[in-house]
């Protein structure tokens, strides 16, 4: 069965981040994620899933400084402290609302440096984050991100290099986030890539390409790839990463057999 996940970090936004856990449960969703939670408190996001009667089931540990363009700092040397220190945050997180994967961002590759040097860096981090995460049962997620539209210089492009990372660290709480928009783009293939990543998969994400919008409005054939999704056996949540063309609720049209079944 297919189980979707509503992301309030892109979903439902004409709506204080908080009151969003409330309208996705109200759409039907018995899920959500989100990328960064760290505007509200970690006790008030578990009150609101509580009265939601909702799952948490995703978020980005800190990123850096997004504002100024980072896009995560665990593959940069001589920023381990600051990392460590956000492994710290996201596990409060994880205590007050029992979510169980955290997608810990690997950063941009400066121009000019050691690419090897640099996975080496994130390596050594997604080790340090699942030793500390295993503490409470969690799960550190790694989600190769597309270069060619989104993130330039995005350090983990692929699901090659995320499995090369994986299978470096060593750690059976280290597992891939497969997101199909960014695999789209970047690799192609979708059904039998994630046929062929499944034994790693831990969390899927959604939007369609162009545009990053919802199931429907570009080339990606959603209706067949769930189906398959769903016939191979992956058991997770189907995380709904997408920015709605608009409005949230008039746009899961496509949505509607997923989240009846879910509320059946």
């Amino acid at each position: 069965m297919i189980r979707l996940a509503a992301n309030i970090s892109t979903t439902f936004t004409e709506l204080p981040f908080l009151e969003r856990i409330g309208a996705a449960a109200q759409a039907g969703f018995r899920a959500v994620e989100c990328q960064f939670p760290y505007m509200a408190e970690p006790g008030d996001i578990a009150q609101r899933l509580a009265a939601a009667g909702v799952q948490w089931v995703l978020f980005n540990a800190p990123p850096g400084r997004f504002e100024a363009g980072e896009r995560g700092i665990a593959s940069l040397p001589g920023r381990e402290q600051e990392f460590d220190a956000g492994i710290d945050r996201a596990l409060e997180y994880i205590a007050a609302g029992g979510c169980k994967h955290v997608h810990v961002m690997a950063g941009l590759l400066p121009a000019g440096v050691d690419h090897a040097r640099h996975v080496d860096q994130y390596i050594g981090s997604i080790m340090r984050a699942a030793d500390r995460l295993a503490a409470l049962d969690a799960t550190v997620m790694i989600e190769p991100i597309n270069t060619r539209v989104d993130v330039p210089g995005y350090l983990l492009d692929s699901t090659r290099l995320a499995l090369e990372c994986i299978s470096a660290a060593d750690r059976p709480n280290i597992q891939l986030q497969y997101d199909v928009y960014h695999m789209q783009i970047m690799e192609g293939d979708l059904m039998r890539s994630i046929e062929r990543l499944l034994p790693w998969i831990g969390h899927i994400q959604i939007a369609d390409n162009p545009g990053r919008h919802e199931p429907g409005t570009g080339e990606i054939a959603f209706e067949r790839l769930l189906r398959h999704i769903d016939a191979i056996g992956y058991e997770g949540h189907v995380g709904c990463e997408y920015l709605p063309v608009a409005g949230t609720t008039d746009g899961l049209g496509w949505a509607r057999q997923y989240l009846e079944g879910e509320s059946s």
